[in-house]
């Protein structure tokens, strides 16, 4: 397909980090027993994906790199969020997550890795594998990290102060409009 032909496909994509935006971060959530969704969680999601947009996670996990929980416990944890989120009519198209920690105890994930917020290799390695248009796409993250990672990326940021995040999103929603004008925060 021609790059101009493959362009026109593209989607707007809403990236969304998870402990502090998906769902109340208790820190290192480590089972479904922990998991509790933020207000408005499912209905942002369903929002964006309503509006046509794909819907991506991308979220640092040290706890594994400090041996808090292993990449299993991650698995079956995203496997409930799915679910919960599922129940609700949200879905998620994809997600991405940084083991890593450069101080973690676990010697095999105890580096620095540009996958790791603020680092934009999650985010990157969804645009490449996805039919992501960035200049239309944003994350909605609760850290300065996390916008840093969209920068970084060449995707808009929006930080998440806690509270609706249906009220959050709505606003950019109405930015993005599916072939409007690039975004900014």
């Amino acid at each position: 397909m021609p790059e101009a032909e493959g362009a026109r496909h593209r989607r707007a994509a809403a990236f969304f980090d998870r402990d502090g935006v998906i769902n109340i971060d208790h820190g290192y959530i480590d089972g479904p027993d922990r998991f509790e969704l933020v207000e408005g969680a499912a209905a942002a999601l369903r929002a964006c994906r309503e509006a046509g947009l794909l819907v991506f996670v991308v979220t640092n996990q040290s706890g594994i790199a400090r041996g808090l929980f292993d990449e299993a416990a991650l698995a079956l944890l995203h496997a409930h969020m799915r679910q919960v989120l599922a129940s609700q009519g949200a879905a998620i198209d994809d997600i991405r997550y940084c083991p890593h920690h450069a101080d973690g105890t676990v010697a095999e994930y105890r580096r620095a890795c540009d996958w790791r917020k603020p680092g934009p290799g999650m985010i990157l390695d969804l645009v490449e594998q996805w039919p992501v248009d960035p200049a239309r796409s944003f994350l909605v993250g609760d850290k300065d990290s996390d916008i840093e990672a969209a920068a970084a990326a060449g995707i808009a940021g929006f930080k998440f102060a806690g509270g609706d995040l249906l009220a959050f999103v709505r606003p950019i929603l109405e930015r993005v409009a599916v072939g409007g004008p690039t975004i900014r925060n």
